[in-house]
């Protein structure tokens, strides 16, 4: 089996000019690793903060883990995926997520209880985010966050899995920015990490879009192939 046959890494989220976003690893031809513990061992040695398994691309059916553990839902693995696949749906365990493009943007409808619980923090600044050590003292992912501009909606943030599995901060958070959006009830524009990103919006029904560029990242790190190359 050919690595670069089978392992993308993409970056999710996107600033304006292309830079930062959440490095993500997809599998595209999952059928040799068909048990949990090969798919958990390959994303903790991969060391990307989401790994995506594709067991069937035409139906968009995926797996998703960090690497410690299997997630039922993550924003950016499915935002990723979506756009690399060229997929109108996507169907990750927690359940069918619908995808479009308007060309710049790919996005995804999801719903705030398929996130994992995220504690939201609010800070007075964005200087205050800003100057937060990486970890946070404290337990629990942590997502920071303070308004740049609240009549905007802009948003600046970044987020603190503080689990061990060797994710200190993570870059890009879709599930994290989902629970935000549902809890402020409205659009938001959130710059997080170094600088990437996530675009969100309600919908009438419940769901919320969740929208953010993508881009191919080549080549793929000697180090994160060895796995594949066995």
């Amino acid at each position: 089996m050919n690595e670069l046959d089978v392992l993308d890494v993409l970056h999710v989220f996107c600033g304006a000019d292309g830079g930062h976003g959440n490095a993500l690893g997809v599998v595209r031809d999952a059928r040799a690793l068909t048990d949990p513990a090969s798919r958990q061992a390959l994303a903790a040695e991969l060391g990307f903060s989401e790994t995506v398994f594709v067991d069937d691309p035409e139906r968009g059916v995926v797996d998703i883990y960090t690497p410690g553990l299997r997630l039922p839902f993550a924003g950016h693995p499915l935002v990723g995926v979506a756009w690399l696949l060229d997929l109108e749906a996507v169907n990750p365990p927690a359940g069918e997520v619908w995808a479009r493009s308007d060309g710049e943007f790919t996005w995804i409808t999801a719903r705030a209880e398929w996130a994992p619980p995220r504690m939201l923090q609010q800070y007075g600044s964005p200087a205050e985010v800003d100057a937060l050590p990486a970890p946070p003292p404290g337990e629990g992912w942590l997502y920071a966050w303070a308004w740049e501009d609240e009549a905007a909606g802009r948003v600046r943030a970044r987020a603190f899995p503080r689990r061990d599995d060797g994710i200190v901060e993570d870059e890009a958070t879709g599930a994290a920015a989902l629970l935000l959006t549902d809890s402020l009830g409205r659009a938001l524009n959130i710059t997080q990490g170094r600088g990437s990103q996530i675009l969100t919006a309600p919908g009438p029904d419940g769901t919320i879009e969740i929208g953010g560029r993508v881009r191919l990242a080549t080549p793929v790190p000697a180090a994160r192939r060895i796995s594949l190359m066995r």
